[in-house]
């Protein structure tokens, strides 16, 4: 478990690598990470993937700067599918099949704003699954035919979650019209960010983002994480270990 520098089109770019224990190789997983940034919580995600048999990165997509502007930059991004964000994520994919601890075979995690891009790199072509657990994404993303040529997705969503009302369903909805494989549960004890043990690893809640608690209903639920990550190793081990 590391930190280090990849080669990315706008310079070296930060990255955490988690690689599982014994001999190799491992199919790999791009971690997105929240608005949080690159900290302990994303890092125990990787940890955890790796534990499973991942071998698992989680790119700096802040770049080491202001959480604001890059928040900005990121979701203008995210409305255009394209842009340095998702050259970043591209340079990352990349970097990661061309690891000898690597079968090539990758898959992408994403939560929150890391869930809306896991979403939207999912018809990319260069992933096998995608995991998108209460992904922040416009309405075109949640459609049928944004979708049609989408990897298999495992999607996790709070039912308490005000900003994300319908898009459980909606993905539901799209997934099974275009025939594309898909586990998406909504939880109803749940709210945003379910599986993000922030206080588990130390982490604080920024005054920005707890005055939106009330709206998201954010917290760590442990009994619908501990669900989620299993569909999640279930679903990722029929289209990444198999």
């Amino acid at each position: 478990m590391a930190d280090m520098t990849i080669p990315s089109p706008r310079g070296d770019l930060t990255a955490y690598v988690a690689t599982p224990a014994g001999p190799g190789p491992f199919p790999g997983v791009v971690v997105v990470h929240d608005a949080f940034g690159l900290g302990a919580e994303v890092r125990a995600q990787a940890d955890w993937l790796a534990d499973a048999g991942y071998l698992a990165i989680v790119p700096d997509l802040f770049r080491g700067r202001s959480r604001m502007a890059c928040m900005v930059s990121i979701m203008r991004d995210a409305r255009d599918h394209t842009g340095p964000t998702f050259d970043d994520l591209e340079a990352t994919r990349a970097w990661l099949t061309q690891q000898p601890e690597c079968t090539g075979t990758v898959g992408v995690i994403g939560f929150c704003m890391g869930g809306g891009l896991a979403l939207i790199l999912a018809p990319s072509g260069g992933y096998a699954a995608s995991s998108v657990n209460y992904g922040t994404a416009g309405k075109d993303v949640y459609s049928a035919g944004f979708l049609r040529t989408a990897c298999p997705i495992v999607g996790s969503f709070g039912a308490k979650d005000r900003s994300l009302r319908g898009a459980a369903a909606r993905l539901e909805s799209a997934l099974t019209e275009v025939g594309v494989d898909h586990d998406v549960k909504e939880y109803s004890s749940a709210g945003h960010a379910f599986l993000n043990d922030r206080a588990g690893v130390g982490e604080h809640t920024p005054a920005l983002f707890a005055v939106m608690g009330p709206i998201m209903h954010n917290g760590y639920v442990p009994e619908a994480a501990t669900d989620a990550r299993a569909r999640i190793l279930a679903f990722f081990s029929r289209h990444l270990a198999s």
